[in-house]
């Protein structure tokens, strides 16, 4: 039987402590705009973070990581070749890590880039629906990191990335769908707030890190993540008057959130 919408809720509520009980180690190579406030998510939900993003560095580090994030913001030539090495190396140990092909398609290096990336099958995807159109080569991307693309019109693109990495696919918008190309979930928490705040969506590919360190079931931890991350989001959004306000709550809700919060809010199906 297809796991039904309590069984996520329940496995969410579970990973949240699991995730504060071990502090995974989670190695972001990120983007520059982002990286603070990344740290910032991961250290209010209870794991661990670690910038580890130059050459000589990032593989060895990669294989004693419990995550990592391989994000393509601000993809400097530096840092593009320590991704690749990170990438490699999490993939001879065994490490969960997470692609994040930001504004991929319609600029060259970037794309390059991610699909060099996506032949070292990442344990998750995670980007809006034109990002992920656009990594499978059906589509030219959004406007910038905006996307130009519903979930749904991603939806049948993004099985079948996952059914080739062999992996989880995540497409971002206001109703997020997870997939790994035969189970498919759809989660419909969150707030607007969260898409005017720099690095909103970037931190969550972190965040799917830290879930990923903690389950096997990659699938369902990123599922988990996904809620966590935007029934926390919505308990902000309760707190805050404006953009500036919703991510001091934010990182507020992502440290006080309880398990009982994810079994009475979440929406998944």
């Amino acid at each position: 039987m297809p796991p039904t919408s309590a069984d996520h809720t329940a496995f969410a509520a579970q990973a949240l402590a699991r995730v504060r009980a071990h502090s995974p180690l989670v190695q972001c190579l990120t983007n520059s705009v982002v990286t603070g406030f990344t740290a910032n998510v991961l250290l209010a939900l209870g794991a661990s973070p670690a910038m580890v993003d130059i050459p000589g560095e990032a593989g060895p580090f990669a294989e004693v990581a419990s995550g990592v994030l391989v994000n393509l913001g601000t993809p400097h030539a530096e840092q593009r070749s320590a991704m690749i090495e990170a990438a490699q190396a999490a993939g001879s140990a065994g490490t969960a890590w997470v692609l994040d092909p930001v504004a991929v398609g319609a600029l060259p290096v970037r794309t390059a880039l991610a699909r060099e990336l996506l032949e070292l099958r990442p344990t998750v995807v995670r980007g809006n629906a034109s990002e992920i159109i656009a990594l499978a080569g059906a589509g030219g991307g959004g406007r910038g990191v905006d996307s130009s693309d519903g979930v749904e019109e991603a939806e049948e693109t993004a099985r079948r990335l996952a059914d080739e990495t062999g992996g989880v696919v995540a497409v971002s918008g206001p109703v997020d769908l997870v997939t790994d190309g035969t189970r498919t979930a759809r989660i419909a928490n969150g707030d607007a707030l969260l898409t005017r705040v720099t690095g909103g969506g970037c931190a969550l590919g972190a965040v799917m890190a830290a879930y990923a360190a903690v389950d096997e079931d990659r699938f369902a931890s990123t599922v988990a993540a996904v809620t966590a991350y935007t029934v926390a989001a919505e308990l902000a959004a309760k707190q805050a008057s404006g953009p500036g306000s919703f991510a001091v709550a934010f990182l507020d809700a992502l440290a006080a959130l309880r398990e009982s919060d994810i079994v009475g809010r979440a929406a998944v199906s």
